[in-house]
């Protein structure tokens, strides 16, 4: 029988669920600024897993999903403890914004300081009060404003529990993402807690497809690693896509851009995917897939400036349904997919 969870001197019982505030700060107001934590304890033994969004203030699906999480009747037969923070960066979270007030990006703030910037003391207090306290955890994230990304996980190339959880999911699409300085997965891989990311949706914007995917991924994973019972979790109808590399497509000219292929599609090679017009209507320039793939993500504005990120084109691993984790592995060995800070 499991004994009451203990957190930052709050004991939740066991088959309870209980709101912990961490203090983080004040605002200039003096209106104090708290890290939520909602905690669910099981009633039987089983692993600690952290849920998180909203780590750039400005992706407000992850914040959907978690609260259809946090209302799913499969919790109620929950194993172990189930720590979920709907929303990280309150800073960009209230002001609508990826960034903290000074810019920062948070995702590169940790492990954090407890007398660093604001971003260091925020990245120490959720790192050790919450994600080190785990024994892994699924991160949501979206693209950025003025783009959208199709339903996906990012994975550590050579983490097997990643591989395991992504294959539980069932996302659309997986792929291989290289751990970065100063990230939160970066970070708490090197101290033994494996996370996941989420990729879905459009900055700023809901998608219910996405949040869909996202919902239905997170339960199967907790069914996949024991917390949760079978009844009521819908098994993925398709197999990932397993994608090795990937390339932004970007625009020739600036103009006007008129898309003809969605997020999802697969494509060719040479085929036309947007064209670019300028204004008077005198000249026009096609996109054209340099190689077959699919589309992972794409630009939402129709206004575009020579140098624009417009299309993620993934390119497809030979074998789209590996039966072994290690076969994922093989598969996802190429080069590293971009993050979305990197192609802004």
């Amino acid at each position: 029988m499991p004994t009451g969870f203990e957190i930052a001197g709050i004991t939740v019982a066991p088959g309870t669920r209980q709101t912990v505030n961490l203090p983080v700060s004040n605002l200039p107001d003096h209106t104090p600024v708290t890290l939520s934590v909602e905690v669910i304890h099981g009633k039987r033994p089983g692993p600690v897993m952290f849920i998180s969004a909203a780590v750039h203030g400005n992706e407000v699906i992850g914040v959907e999903i978690v609260r259809r999480v946090l209302r799913a009747p499969q919790l109620a037969s929950l194993r172990g403890t189930l720590l979920v923070v709907p929303v990280v960066n309150s800073f960009g979270f209230l002001n609508q914004s990826r960034y903290l007030p000074d810019r920062r990006d948070l995702n590169r703030c940790f492990p954090g300081h407890p007398s660093g910037s604001l971003g260091a003391r925020l990245a120490y207090i959720f790192l050790n009060e919450v994600v080190l306290r785990c024994a892994f955890g699924i991160d949501l994230h979206s693209a950025a404003i003025h783009r959208t990304n199709l339903p996906q996980l990012r994975i550590s190339p050579s983490d097997p529990v990643t591989h395991r959880m992504a294959k539980a999911f069932g996302a659309p699409v997986i792929l291989t993402s290289s751990l970065r300085d100063g990230s939160l997965r970066g970070v708490a891989a090197a101290k033994g807690t494996p996370v996941l990311l989420f990729e879905a949706g459009e900055g700023l914007r809901f998608d219910e497809m996405a949040v869909r995917a996202g919902l239905a991924g997170i339960l199967r994973v907790m069914l996949a690693e024991g917390m949760l019972a079978a009844k009521g979790i819908a098994t993925s109808r398709t197999p990932s896509h397993i994608c090795a590399a990937s390339s932004w497509l970007r625009a020739p000219v600036g103009g006007l851009l008129r898309i003809f292929r969605a997020e999802g599609e697969m494509v060719a090679e040479g085929d036309v995917l947007a064209s670019v017009s300028d204004p008077m209507g005198k000249s026009e320039t096609d996109i054209i897939a340099p190689n077959a793939g699919i589309l992972i993500g794409r630009a939402t504005l129709p206004i575009v400036n020579e140098g624009d990120a417009v299309f993620h084109l993934a390119k497809l691993a030979p074998r789209a349904d590996p039966d072994t984790v290690e076969e994922m592995a093989e598969q996802l060995s190429d080069d590293p997919l971009f993050d979305e800070d990197e192609i802004i």
